[in-house]
Order: structure tokens, then sequence, then C-alpha cells
């Protein structure tokens, strides 16, 4: 049997290096961004998988006494680096996002006397201390041993089940706790309803609904024991007694079947020394029978190995459209971890029979398409949907299937603004769907009916009770003494009208064309030429008096300033740089922003980034100034775009667990060091243009779904010399800074020469 296992193994990687030139997964270090406010996760999942399983090391409450935890917002991923205390795995999570939730069915193993109160760290409870110097993680793969108790913790996972394997040091009672009372974003409210049933004595299902940030989830799972379950119980909170209490039911006197607001379950068993326990656990969105079959379908076996195995071989086959040679090992690791964040979300969010739970709360099934859900859009249409449109094409026509599904379920008629799990948030300005769906339009990726989707955007646009938008409809900009973060919304909603009108003329529509065309100048209304800064204004017309361009807050900007987020006209940067005073005037405005100095009052007020994250005023650690580095190009100073963009990447991203300057937004901050690297970026999604900037790599290979190749090769690089001299495609000079995309698709050799002198014309 063994000798089986160990030709099986082999087998499994040979298909690896028979597929793939290198192990790329090898480059990854999923620890990046799990110090600080980097917000990312360790644990295993597959690329866009619904499961991502990974440990919880903080179980704190989000109000105390009354009054906001600010300790919360560090674990949005529900993990920190410098902690040292475990309690338990969780099987859903956020990646790199600024605001929390999710930490379903938490799972954790233990052995001694029972204790089902998670507890404090220094106090007792069924968590467990661990050390870094044990803990193992790759992508598809965690490992840790749990020191309080030795146990030997693995997680490996498909896109809807987890797997875990425990290995047990003595021969003891083991204790398997499924916490349904566990949360990321922990208020007291927040566990409306759970569910368990126990099926026989391997098998469990359930469901669990909850009210956090998604305001009606509910999330049913399978889970199944490789051994026999010995005995089990649960302890239910009863919040109707008089101060509430415990109450502590087992298999000899309750029926199999759990059910309330607040329930850990527990189930026994004898082990031996070494002994190994496997736990398969599955997802869904509709059903138990869903989980069951999702469980059934992608792991009909229990050999952990071979899931582990077939994980880093989906890893290495999405890793593998881009191959990277770099100036050093620690650039590559950088890239390729980049690139993996970048594959954590939007997640699928379906049954394997395409059975999905909708907006509206009913059972759809996704003809024709594959569900996604977890749309971060005011930070990922700026460069991870764009860089989907290079690597990840079907996908993401996909993803706008399911923004068009979004649509037609909304009781508003309107696409997503950032939603996840069937329900909208409203988080964050702007309707970027529409810039998501424009930027495939301008790709030519347009597997999706492009007049419905014209239709779903414009229907989105007019929405007047929509967060300043009947103002901004009837003014012409968002007024600052109705709505806050007037000019940003002003600024976006302006480049969002921009996307609808290139939607508009491709689709042949001349009067929409038209309308929108003049609404995307509305960006022009926040301009005060005398004071050369965008600035918010007032209903009746005036400017808002009390005003200063380097404060965050109150000012009209959200989470920027009007030195950064004032310059976001992506769609048309020629007319803002006239508009500031022309090109002399506005590369000065662009070096002070740059190089001055921020007092720490302003640094404060830039939610999660700290001083790492900026330099002078620009902020690299969020998303509304990352085109900003490019803009350089539409002023006849492109040695400062290249100067800049490969100082920011060599500065503020490393292959170290504080290897992010922010939250890295859904993939967001990640697709912008990817593109970065490349050479190029899209500063104006929905255009077929990417701005040129400074490669990193030494060469690139990208491999196109449509079976083109590109190869990308920078001459002469090394750290000194990040100025471009010439840039040739196919053996063509590039005149100017912009390539097309269509070019690109075509594929052939895209050579970069590079100087350490910049080029004066």
């Amino acid at each position: 049997m063994k000798k089986q296992y160990t030709i099986a193994l082999s087998l499994i990687s040979f298909s690896i290096t028979g597929l793939f030139a290198q192990d790329y997964t090898t480059f990854v270090n999923p620890f990046v961004g799990t110090q600080n406010m980097g917000h990312t996760f360790p644990g295993a999942t597959s690329p866009f998988g619904m499961v991502q399983l990974s440990p919880e090391t903080n179980q704190q409450a989000m109000f105390v006494d009354g009054k906001y935890n600010s300790e919360t917002y560090r674990y949005c991923s529900g993990y920190q680096y410098e902690d040292s205390t475990i309690f338990g795995f969780s099987h859903t999570h956020f990646s790199g996002t600024g605001h929390s939730d999710l930490g379903d069915f938490l799972v954790m193993p233990t052995t001694g006397k029972l204790n089902l109160e998670p507890g404090k760290v220094g106090e007792e409870g069924y968590h467990s201390s661990f050390s870094h110097e044990t803990e193992i993680a790759e992508p598809g793969y965690y490992s840790v041993n749990l020191e309080d108790n030795n146990i030997e913790v693995e997680l490996t996972s498909t896109e809807r089940v987890g797997m875990h394997r425990y290995t047990f040091s003595e021969k003891e009672e083991a204790h398997i706790i499924l916490d349904l009372m566990a949360n990321i974003y922990q208020h007291e409210d927040k566990n409306v309803w759970s569910f368990l049933r126990v099926e026989n004595d391997t098998l469990i299902t359930g469901y669990r609904q909850t009210n956090g940030w998604a305001r009606n989830k509910t999330v049913c799972f399978a889970m199944t024991f490789s051994k026999p379950i010995k005995s089990y119980g649960h302890k239910k909170y009863n919040p109707s007694g008089y101060n509430g209490f415990w109450r502590k039911f087992d298999e000899e006197h309750n029926f199999p079947e759990m059910a309330g607001k607040n329930i850990r379950a527990y189930f026994n068993f004898d082990v031996n020394e070494g002994e190994e326990i496997l736990v398969k656990f599955a997802l869904s969105p509709t059903s138990t029978k869903g989980a069951l079959a999702n469980l059934n379908a992608e792991i009909d076996h229990w050999n952990f190995d071979l899931v582990k195995h077939q994980a880093r071989e989906k890893w290495n086959k999405e890793l593998s459209k881009i191959e990277v040679k770099s100036i050093n090992k620690a650039d590559k690791e950088t890239f390729y971890t980049a690139l993996y964040h970048t594959m954590l979300g939007p997640i699928i969010y379906e049954d394997l029979d395409g059975e999905y739970k909708g907006l509206d709360l009913n059972i759809h099934h996704s003809d024709g398409f594959d569900n996604y859900t977890i749309f971060s859009l005011w930070d990922t249409y700026r460069a991870l949907h764009p860089l989907f449109n290079i690597i990840q094409v079907e996908r993401n026509t996909n993803m706008i299937k399911s923004m068009m599904a979004h649509y037609d379920q909304s009781v508003h008629k309107m696409l997503p603004v950032w939603s996840h799990y069937a329900n909208e948030n409203w988080c964050m300005i702007g309707y970027h769907s529409v810039s998501v769906i424009a930027d495939a339009l301008a790709k030519g990726n347009i597997d999706f009916d492009v007049n419905r989707a014209l239709q779903a955007s414009v229907k989105t646009s007019r929405q007047s009770y929509f967060d300043g938008l009947g103002d901004y409809m009837e003014l012409n900009y968002v007024p600052e003494d109705r709505s806050g973060s007037s000019v940003s919304k002003t600024l976006e909603y302006a480049y969002n009208d921009w996307c609808i009108a290139q939607m508009a003329i491709a689709a042949g529509k001349d009067s929409l064309a038209t309308e929108y065309t003049l609404r995307s100048q509305n960006f022009e209304n926040c301009y005060d030429p005398k004071i050369g800064f965008m600035r918010p204004k007032l209903a009746d017309g005036s400017w808002k008096k009390e005003f200063n361009p380097m404060d965050t807050h109150g000012q009209g900007f959200i989470e920027g300033n009007a030195w950064n987020y004032g310059l976001y006209v992506p769609h048309q940067v020629d007319n803002m740089i006239e508009m500031m005073g022309g090109n002399e005037t506005f590369v000065a405005h662009l070096d002070s922003l740059f190089t001055m100095d921020i007092a720490d009052e302003y640094i404060a007020n830039n939610e999660d980034i700290t001083r790492d994250g900026i330099i002078g005023n620009y902020v690299q650690g969020n998303e509304p100034g990352h085109h900003i580095p490019y803009l350089y190009n539409w002023a006849n100073a492109a040695s400062k775009t290249q100067e800049r963009v490969r100082m920011i990447m060599e500065t503020m991203y490393s292959n170290g667990r504080d290897g992010l300057c922010g939250n890295d937004d859904a993939g967001q901050m990640s697709a912008w060091y990817v593109f970065s690297a490349l050479g190029f970026y899209p500063v104006c999604p929905g255009s077929p243009d990417y701005a040129i900037g400074s490669p990193l790599v030494k060469e690139a290979k990208l491999n196109f779904e449509n079976g083109n190749t590109l190869r990308i090769k920078a001459k002469n690089q090394s750290s000194e010399n990040v100025f471009v001299a010439r840039v040739e495609l196919n053996g063509n000079i590039i005149e100017g800074n912009i390539l097309n995309h269509f070019d690109l698709m075509k594929g052939g050799d895209l050579v970069f020469y590079m100087s350490n002198t910049a080029k004066t014309k």
C-alpha cells in the first residue's frame, strides 16, 4: 500500500513538472501582507475558490462596553502575523479588503478536557499557542503545530471543499469543535440562526445565517470525518435567561439535530499516538444537498496529499500564464505573490450544478456562465479587471454575466457597487460595474449581450436616489452640503459616464453617446482655478469656504485629498493638464506631490495607511492615486513616470510579510504591481490603451487564452537602469508612451531598451 502511495505521489510530481517548466508556487509567499494592514490571509484555497480555509488569530468583539474596538479592523482577514495564538480554522475569508466579514464555520481540534469556550490569550479556552517556525503556507496548502496539545494541522482545498488533516501525538480522547458562533466582524447580533444535523456516525450537515456586513447571508455545509464519531454534543447560549446561560446536551439526551442562534458543537474520538483524522468540509450557497453534492464530486476519497497536489497544479496553471525572469529572486517572489493575490477573488459562488442564491434571495441557475461574488469594484476596476482582460478573459466575462444577473435580481435595477454573498453593501462611490463592462468591450472581450449591458449601465447611472446622483444629474456636480465626499463622487461619476459613452458609441447609440460624453465633462465643475485644486461646491453654486487641500476629512474627498484624489480625470488627462495650467505647471504639481513634507496629523487621517505607504503626499497604499505616477507621460515628462514607478515597486512592495503598504483591496494593489513590473499600466479602463512605465522584469512571457504569446524583454535591465530609451513591438518602434491592447494580444516581442540616463525627447 505504501509503495502504491509513493508511486502515486511520483506520478503527481511528474505531472506538475511535465505540464510546467517550473513550479511557480515555490515563488509565492502567502504570508505577504499578513503583517500590519495588508489584510491578507495565509490559508489554503484554490484559484478563485469559494473555500478559503485559514487560521483565525483573533476573537475580539467589534464593540467593547458599547464602544467600537479599533483592533478588529486589523483583522479583516482574521489573521495577524505578530500573533502567537490560533483560535481555529474558518472556511470563508476576504483577501485584503478594507472591511471585514465572513469567518464562517470555525473548526478546532483539541485533546484532554473538553472546553467549548474560545477564551482569551493567556486564559483558558480551546485556543492554542503556535510558532511561526512550524508554520508553512503555500498556494493550496497550510500547516501548523498547535503547541498546547501537540496537534499537527494541515489544510488544503478544492474550489468548494476544504480538507483538514490532524495528526495527534498522544493516545487519548480527541475533540473536534465546530464553532457556529465564531465570526470575523464580531458583534452580538451577527448570528441570526444556525442548524446542524448528525446524519450518521461520520456525516454532519447544516447551515448558518448571519447579519454582518452582508445583512442576510446564509451558507450551508456538509462535514464528514474519516473515522466514526465516538460521541458528540453541543452547548447553546440561551439569551432568554436572566443573565443568559449555557445549556449542555449530548447524544444520550438530545435528538441529533442542534438549532439555535449561538451553538458550539463537538465530536469526540479515541486516537492513538501518531493517528490521523481527516475532515472534509464542503460549502454551498443553496442547500445542504448542494454542499453534499459538491463534497462528493470534488473530493470523493481520503487522499489528502492528492488534493494538495491537485491544488498546486491548479495554481501552477494560473501562475504560468505569466512566466518571468527577474533581476533577483526576491523580485520574482514579489511578482508571483502579487499574481497569486490577484486570483483570490472574486470567488466562484455556485454549486457544481450551477445553482446559487441570488440577490433576491431566490435560487437561480447560472445558464451559460459561472456565477461569481465579492465585487470590491471601487478598488478592482482600476487594474484587477483590466489584468483579467489579458490573462483571465473567460473568467472575467463570467464575472460580467454575474453582474448582469445581480442587475436582473435587483429591486433597484442597479449593477453591483460592492457586493458579496447575495448582498449589496453599497460601499464606496461610483458605479464601477460600468467600468468593468466598458473595459471588456473596449478590449474585444464581448461574450455577453452588449445592448443589455449598456441598458443596465444607463439605468444604474440614472438612479436619482443613489448617493448624490439626483443632484449630479440636475446640477452637473454633487454638492457637498447635500452629500459628503462630493468631489470624489463627481470625478468618479464623470469617468463612469465616459465609460457609458464609449459603450454607446460601440453600440451605435448616438444620442446616448452625446448625452454621456457631456456628463463625462462634469469634473470641470469642481475645479477652482483661483487656487488650482478640485474643490467642493455647494448646492447654490458657491465654493465651500473652509477648505484645506491637505486634509482628507470633510473636504469633499473620500480616502484622499485635493492633492491626490483631485488628479482623478483618467478619461481626459490632456484636458485636465490644460485646465491646471499646462505641462510645466502640471509637472511641477506632480513633483510637489511626491516630494512635499506631510504633517503627522494628515498621515493619521489616511485610513489604514502609514508613512510606509506614502511618498510625500502621494499615497500608494490606497487606490485613488494608483494612476498618478503615469500621468507624467501626458506632460512630456515620461522619464519621471519611469523613475517614480520603479521607485514605488522597489520600496513599497516586497516578498516579506510586510510587503504591502496598505490593504491589498481584493487584489488591486497586487494588480498594480503586476502591470507595472511588466512595463505598462491601464490608466483609463474602458480604453484599449496602456501607459508605458518602467519594467522591473528582465523577461516575461504572457500566454494568452487566444493561443498567442507575448514575449517581453528589458534589455540592459538592472536596478540602476530605470529609464526607457525606446520601445519596440515586433521590430517597430513605439512612438509616444502608449501601447495598444489589440497589438499586444496578437503576440510577438515587446522590447524595452533600458538606460541609466533619462531620455530628453
